[in-house]
């Protein structure tokens, strides 16, 4: 899949840290604005324990788990809109992520300055949803224009667009994002076609000291009251913990400082799952001798292009999906049991796969 999330956030806020936990990749993580200038790229391993559990079942010579991916964007200023700082080359970089991963500073340090010179994560936040209305504000409004100019000839379609594009005006001026926008389904397209920043899909990560990352603190409790009417996701996390947790060679070594540290997994499990939920995508699985594998769909995708996944000839030539319920795989113990069960369904080109289906596919080229 082509889709990815961007992590975005003010300057020295823990983004690069964050990205290095999750991808174990050597992002520059610094003690200084900008650190970041060019937006860091890499493949993130969901985590997904089905998977697990049925190789455990089918006992495969390879296990192969799905990805996204994650971009690190460098950190954002005041300003940013009119070019300030990185501004420019930030709102391009956001403009290519499909959903937003947006951390903020919930911690006290002494030893890593703040580009504010306090710790504020609400004012954070308004920074930065600021300046991405403005962009906003500037598409728009040249949309707008352009549209008014087309709408002279008199067409009702056209002067449908300007009233549709001046009510999505009047929404981003009151300082609302475009994502509480609800949009009809006559202004959909147009909407789309905007690509507006403030559109995109959001997950909070407050980034916390280690102490915090259970019950939260005052400054995360705040942050939670200013974001309530936004119904995202906040998510606590100690970028610190992650950085150790992704340092440690074995998984028996971070079980065990996950132990120590009362934590149940490392906090980017909840991140990556949270960033796959956002981009509305789902897992289906094949499930065979040479590989038990995960592979990655949009809500909504019909089997013959969920097949196409795997392989393009798989679509092109397809007769019919065989497909078993996780829970009954798991139940029962293997496909034959499943089979003998009658449990197994044979499903044609309208069917649309649910999360979590194991799925074997007919086809004929």
């Amino acid at each position: 899949m082509a889709l990815k999330c961007g992590i975005v956030g003010l300057p020295n806020v823990g983004k690069s840290t964050l990205f290095n936990a999750l991808t174990s990749a050597k992002a520059l993580a610094a003690n200084y604005p900008f650190a970041t200038k060019e937006p860091n790229i890499g493949m993130i391993t969901v985590p997904d324990p089905r998977l697990d559990e049925l190789s455990k079942l089918v006992n495969p010579q390879k296990i192969l788990p799905t990805t996204i991916e994650i971009v690190d964007i460098a950190g954002l200023i005041k300003g940013a809109s009119q070019g300030e700082g990185l501004g420019n080359q930030f709102l391009a970089n956001i403009r290519e992520v499909d959903a937003i991963v947006h951390v903020v500073r919930c911690f006290d340090d002494t030893n890593v300055v703040h580009v504010d010179g306090s710790v504020d994560p609400v004012r954070d936040k308004e920074i930065i949803d600021t300046e991405l209305l403005l962009k906003d504000l500037e598409t728009v409004e040249k949309r707008l224009d352009k549209q008014k100019k087309q709408a002279k000839s008199g067409q009702k379609e056209d002067v449908k667009k300007v009233e549709i594009i001046e009510q999505i005006k009047t929404h981003l001026e009151t300082g609302k994002t475009a994502r509480t926008f609800e949009v009809e389904d006559e202004a959909l397209e147009i909407f789309n076609s905007m690509m507006l920043l403030t559109a995109k899909p959001i997950l909070y990560v407050c980034n916390v000291d280690e102490d915090s990352v259970h019950e939260g603190n005052a400054y995360t409790n705040a942050f939670k009251e200013a974001v309530k009417e936004e119904k995202a996701e906040v998510i606590l996390i100690s970028a610190g913990i992650e950085a150790d947790i992704a340092e440690l060679d074995t998984k028996e070594e971070r079980q065990e400082f996950l132990e120590d540290m009362g934590l149940q997994e490392p906090g980017v499990n909840r991140v990556i799952r949270s960033c796959y939920k956002l981009l509305n995508l789902i897992t289906y699985f094949t499930a065979g001798e040479k590989e038990v594998r995960a592979w990655t769909i949009e809500v909504g995708t019909k089997a013959p292009q969920a097949a196409g996944v795997i392989h393009t000839d798989f679509e092109k030539g397809f007769i019919r999906a065989e497909v078993i319920k996780y829970d009954d795989y798991v139940s029962l113990g293997s496909e034959q049991a499943v089979k003998e069960a009658g449990k197994m369904n044979v499903e044609g080109k309208e069917y649309t796969v649910i999360d979590g289906d194991v799925m074997h596919f007919r086809f004929n080229v």
